[in-house]
């Protein structure tokens, strides 16, 4: 049986899930919903699809299977708990919402409904990360304990190609630590199978224009198994740079995004092959569907999207306390 998916939100995280719909067997896109009649008819039109102005009309005429939510930080949990009242399961970009409360309203409203959701955390899905954790399995014995993380991402973060909102804490939930750091927590979470218990941080507020929104965020964490990583981000000027070490007893795994996987076994460093032909948007989207047909949940659930949200209100807590913070789930 084909699913019938909708989407709401017309940005460019949007027609990234549209084109993985129009990839995947069983599957279907049926109509796009933005507040923007462009946007919307552009999207529709693209992919010969329904437009709509009003997610909740669209819901109430198509009773789709799957409701695939692009909208901004802070419309995610009225969105969410609509679409899942309306009979949907639930693809919610990440961060889940802008508060650990507001996740817990999506969370119960799962629950009460029997609904799966399915935060979109994209990097369990990256070629260059799902190649890691593999190899960290397959390289267990001469790799060693894995005992420190360390993970860089350096970029212009306020560019004229972002969206406003993404700028506005009331609608984004903050600034880097809130969008890139959610990367980042969930990468070390996914790839040691271990939530952040603790962190001590310290952020910036450079950018002129925008004294509330952190450009910049040197974090350290911990995980509940012991293992104890830093988190640099920067979003000023500069040299790009995406990198993730996990240092072991025996050897190092470096992944670089975009420039491939290596491995240290305690010597030189081995370039291992990465098949990169699958979109990351695709292989979540399969991910979905196969926890809709067998009635498991998603590694990436309601209560994991929580989890994340909760490590970065503690960043947050702990740059303005100044302090280590364990984070409370």
């Amino acid at each position: 049986m084909t699913l019938k998916a909708v989407l709401i939100g017309a940005g460019n995280i949007g027609h990234a899930h549209l084109q993985a719909i129009s990839r995947i067997e069983g599957l279907s896109a049926a109509a796009v919903a933005d507040i923007s009649p462009e946007k919307a008819g552009q999207s529709a039109a693209a992919f010969d699809i329904a437009a709509y102005t009003e997610y909740r009309k669209m819901l109430s005429e198509l009773r789709p299977d799957i409701a695939i939510i692009a909208l901004p930080h802070f419309l995610h949990r009225d969105a969410a708990v609509a679409c899942m009242e309306a009979g949907c399961h639930v693809l919610l970009e990440k961060p889940m919402a802008v508060s650990s409360a507001e996740c817990d309203d999506i969370i119960a409203c799962a629950d009460r409904l029997g609904r799966i959701v399915l935060v979109g955390h994209t990097q369990q899905y990256l070629p260059w990360n799902l190649a890691a954790k593999a190899l960290m399995r397959k390289e267990a014995a001469s790799l060693g304990k894995l005992i420190q993380i360390n993970d860089s991402r350096y970029g212009p973060y306020f560019t004229e190609q972002r969206p406003a909102w993404f700028l506005d804490r009331a609608k984004s939930g903050g600034g880097i630590v809130a969008n890139l750091g959610a990367h980042a927590v969930d990468k070390i979470q996914w790839l040691t199978d271990s939530r952040i218990r603790s962190v001590r941080a310290n952020l910036s507020f450079e950018a002129p224009g925008y004294p509330d929104i952190e450009g910049s965020a040197s974090m350290l964490l911990m995980t509940e198994s012991g293992v104890s990583c830093t988190v640099n981000l920067g979003g000023y000027e500069g040299i790009r740079k995406h990198e993730t070490e996990l240092l072991f007893t025996g050897g190092m795994i470096r992944i670089h995004y975009g420039g491939g996987l290596w491995i240290s076994r305690g010597g030189e460093c081995e370039r291992i092959p990465v098949a990169e032909e699958t979109d990351p948007y695709e292989l979540q989207l399969v991910d979905l569907i196969d926890c809709i047909r067998s009635g498991r949940q998603p590694y990436a659930s309601g209560r994991y999207g929580k989890s994340v949200v909760r490590a970065i209100e503690t960043i947050y807590a702990s740059h303005a306390g100044q302090c280590e913070l364990e984070v409370i789930v």
